[in-house]
Formats: C-alpha cells, sequence, structure tokens
C-alpha cells in the first residue's frame, strides 16, 4: 500500500508559478516575511520544498508587491488573507 504524499515544490517550480524571483523568496524566507520551507536532504545539500498553501503566500505577496504595498505590508496582509 502507498502512503499518501503531499505535493511539495521546488524553489525554481514556486518561482515560475508565483513569478517571484529565487532570490526574493529566499529573502522572503530569511527575514521571516514567509514561513521557513521544509528541507529535503540529498548527500550533503538540502533543498527547499515549499507546500501549496505556501505557494500561495508567495503569489499573494507577488501580487500585492505589483499593486505598490511595501514588503512588510503586503506580507502581512497576504498572511491575513490566505
Amino acid at each position: 500500500m502507498r502512503k499518501y504524499q503531499a505535493q511539495t515544490y521546488s524553489i525554481g517550480s514556486v518561482a515560475e508559478l508565483t513569478g517571484a524571483t529565487k532570490k526574493q523568496i529566499r529573502n522572503w524566507e530569511t527575514s521571516g516575511y514567509i514561513p521557513k520551507a521544509d528541507r529535503i536532504q540529498y548527500g550533503d545539500r538540502a533543498y527547499r520544498r515549499f507546500s501549496l498553501k505556501q505557494v500561495e503566500l508567495i503569489s499573494k505577496i507577488r501580487e500585492l508587491r505589483d499593486e505598490g504595498y511595501t514588503l512588510p505590508a503586503a506580507a502581512e496582509k497576504a498572511a491575513a488573507e490566505i
């Protein structure tokens, strides 16, 4: 029997889906504007894996930034809406 595994997304996929750059996503995560992504270990490297909820949050922040919101305001508003 196969266990259910939730769909997760790599940082590259998230960048493509949301229009945010990988650098922006890393910065937002480091600065605490988005929750830290889970990491999967391959050898001596760890790769970010984002949930669908995190992808939606990043997308909303990006939309609000495009509308002229500052990053802190966009992150707060997006978190309240999602």
